[in-house]
Order: C-alpha cells, then sequence, then structure tokens
C-alpha cells in the first residue's frame, strides 16, 4: 500500500492507530515469529503506485474510470512458529481488493487461503500473524482452504498456483535492468513489517483469482518478491 499517505504517511498512521486498537481489545499474546517469501502481484502498473499514494491506479472502462488494487499474494514461511508450533515451510495465500481510497486504513475485501497441507494449530498462528503483517480494517474478511500446489522462484521469474492454477495464478518474468541482476527497490515500508529485504521487481504474465463472484485477471501490471521478518515483540 507525494510519498505514500498509504504504508508511509497518512495510511501508516492509520495502521499505527488500527495496530493499537487490536491491542487494546486483549488478543493472546503466544510469541511468534515470522520470516516469509510473497510472490506477489496485482493489477496497478508497475510499479504499485499504492506505496505512495492513498489510493490505487485508475482503471478506465469506457468514459467511466474506477480506482482499485486487486492482488494475488502467495507466502511461503521460511521458518517460523506460533508457541510451540513450527510454520516452517507452510504456505498460505491472499486474495485482496484494497478498494479506491485507503487513507483510513480500511480495505475492500481480502480471503485468506490456507494450504491444505497446514494443521489447525498452524493455520491458527498464520491468522493471528497475517492481522499483524497487514493491521488494517477490511470490509470483508474471509478465510478458505485450497491446494497451493506450485511455489516457484528462479533467477528469471516466479509462479504460484491454488489448484493447479483453477483457483488462483501468479506468473512472473524478471524485469532487465541494466545488468543481470535484480532490479530492487529498497528502504520501502511493506506494511506492518519491520524488516524486508527490498521489492526484486518482476511484472507478471499473468495474475488472476478465478472462482466466484470477485473473480478477476490481469496480464502485464505490477509483481515483485519480497521477504519480510517480524515476531511478537515487533508487533507489541
Amino acid at each position: 500500500m507525494a510519498r505514500r499517505l498509504g504504508v508511509t504517511a497518512a495510511l501508516f498512521v492509520a495502521l499505527l492507530l488500527a495496530g493499537a486498537a487490536l491491542r487494546a481489545a486483549g488478543e493472546p499474546t503466544t510469541d511468534w515469529s515470522f520470516n516469509g517469501t510473497a510472490i506477489e502481484a496485482c493489477s496497478c502498473p508497475m510499479f504499485c503506485q499504492c506505496y505512495f499514494n492513498a489510493a490505487p491506479a485508475a482503471h478506465h472502462a469506457g468514459h467511466e474510470a474506477t480506482h482499485f488494487c486487486k492482488a494475488n499474494l502467495a507466502y511461503k514461511i521460511n521458518k517460523g512458529n506460533y508457541g510451540k508450533v513450527s510454520l516452517d515451510g507452510a504456505k498460505f495465500w491472499l486474495v485482496n481488493d484494497l478498494g479506491g481510497d485507503f487513507s483510513k486504513g480500511q480495505m475492500d475485501w481480502v480471503i485468506v487461503y490456507f494450504d491444505k497441507a497446514t494443521t489447525k494449530e498452524q493455520r491458527q498462528g498464520i491468522e493471528v500473524i497475517f492481522k499483524k503483517l497487514f493491521p488494517v480494517q477490511w470490509k470483508s474478511y474471509e478465510t478458505a482452504e485450497a491446494n497451493i500446489d506450485r511455489w516457484e522462484i528462479t533467477k528469471d521469474g516466479a509462479i504460484a498456483t491454488m489448484d493447479g492454477g483453477k483457483t488462483a495464478e501468479v506468473r512472473l518474468k524478471r524485469f532487465q535492468g541494466i545488468t543481470n541482476d535484480p532490479v530492487v527497490i529498497q528502504n520501502l515500508k511493506y506494511w506492518g513489517a519491520p524488516r524486508n529485504d527490498g521489492f526484486i521487481l518482476m511484472p507478471n504474465e499473468v495474475e488472476a483469482f478465478r472462482t466466484g463472484s470477485k473473480a478477476f485477471e490481469f496480464k502485464g501490471t505490477n509483481g515483485f518478491l519480497i521477504t519480510v521478518d517480524m515476531n511478537s515483540k515487533d508487533a507489541g
């Protein structure tokens, strides 16, 4: 999500306020840690303006323009725990639309998909971490499960699929820089995570959600890889 009055200025303040409200509500204090990598893509042009503004890019249909950011975020946990429950290797997937104006920290909708291979205890931990990583309000919040059957990163791209692509799919292709090294944006805030290793820019060949009334598909729009790190002490 002028410098982003999103996950930088105004929205960052909204994130802090939302996080404080959640803490005041008395959430469980189980210790947890999370180091995870996301294969991520959205409907915005490259690079997603949501990281610098309080509204997504405009999409035109005829003479009408609407603002939205419809995204797929496929996560694999490199190393993590929720209390005594190991989260190492667990996968989860977010499908969402940030809506047209998120300056007050309220987004449109999100569906959190748990990989079918995850246990009940792992899902509980992932859901707690999700709410800390994305400390915002959603007009619509749902959970579901699917088979996250492909999650691959190579030097030249990345692929993630749910149910063989029937439910969702993301395919990224490396953006060519001056050299063959990745093009990386550093020192940019990623939601509620205090640490990340940079946004590795990889425009998508396709990013699609293919089930239900919220289905969408975009080609050639924003995409990147990112590894984030946070824990329960960071979240307060």
